[in-house]
This record gives structure tokens, sequence and C-alpha cells, in this order.
């Protein structure tokens, strides 16, 4: 089992050396491979900007984690909560590590550090176009809501 702390030790890899950590400024390049490798949607203009990340690692309202294995990121997911519910966002795993679970440990991981503290309910948003990724998290027990609308104002389009 994974350690709740931020820290890596010896006993947060698993058998196959895999390591989820906290994500780090430093790791940004490194990220934003990871996003380009498993065809995420990358915004280096908005959302994505290293600056934005910063600004968000600095804060106490997200929980950023990577997955490594010998010190190259193979997983990321981004969760993030306003005091009553969290989201998941930007969950990537390299296509080579795809089908080993790695996905649904990183989604475990962060709905235990929201659960954590005090969130207890946990949303993600999925484009219609990525089925896989519906049926994945249905299958982690997520329940689809067809009846939702999306609405969104942006400042400008690259956000």
């Amino acid at each position: 089992m994974l350690s709740q702390s931020d820290n890596t030790k010896k006993n947060d890899i698993d058998e196959n050396g895999m390591t989820i950590r906290k994500l780090r400024i430093e790791d940004y390049d490194d990220l934003v491979r990871l996003w380009q490798d498993a065809k995420l949607p990358y915004k280096p203009n908005g959302r994505d900007k290293k600056e934005n990340i910063q600004h968000e690692l600095l804060g106490n309202t997200s929980v950023f984690l990577v997955a490594e294995i010998k010190g190259k990121l193979i997983g990321s997911i981004f969760g993030t909560h306003d005091g009553r519910k969290g989201w998941i966002n930007r969950l990537a795993v390299t296509p080579f590590y795809r089908r080993q679970g790695i996905a649904a440990r990183l989604v475990q991981e962060v709905e235990t550090r929201l659960f954590d503290r005090g969130i207890e309910i946990i949303a993600c948003l999925i484009e219609d176009w990525n089925e896989s990724s519906m049926v994945s998290f249905q299958k982690m027990g997520y329940k689809r809501h067809d009846d939702i609308k999306y609405l969104s104002k942006r400042k400008h389009e690259d956000v």
C-alpha cells in the first residue's frame, strides 16, 4: 500500500518498481512529454502553463501526483477541490504502461488524499469522444450523468 505522505519511502515502491509521489515543478518538462506521449490535449497558454501549475502546487486545494519507474514519469493525475467537491483531471498513462492498473492506482491515491481532506464527492469531466476513459471510471465506481451539460466561459480560446 502506498503511503499517504508526499515523500517517497521504501515501502512506497511497488513490486514493479513504480512509485506514486507528489508532482514537483521540476517535473514540468517530463510531465508535458508524458501528456504528449499519452495524446492528452495540452494547453500551454492556459491551464497547463508552468506558472499556473506551480501556483496550484503552492496552494492547499490540489493533489497533483505522478507515477514513475526508475525516475521516468509514466503517469499523472491532477486532483483539485473547492472545499466541498473534488475533481479529477489530467489522468494520463504513457501507452507502454497501459492496462497494468496504473491509472486505477493513481485515481485511488487521489481519492484517498481528497477523502482525507474531508471531500466526500469526487467527479471528473470526460469529453464524449473518450469512451475508454468513461468505461474505466465506471469500472472504478463512478456514475455517468448524461443529463448534465457543461458550460464554460474562457478568457481566451487558449486556456
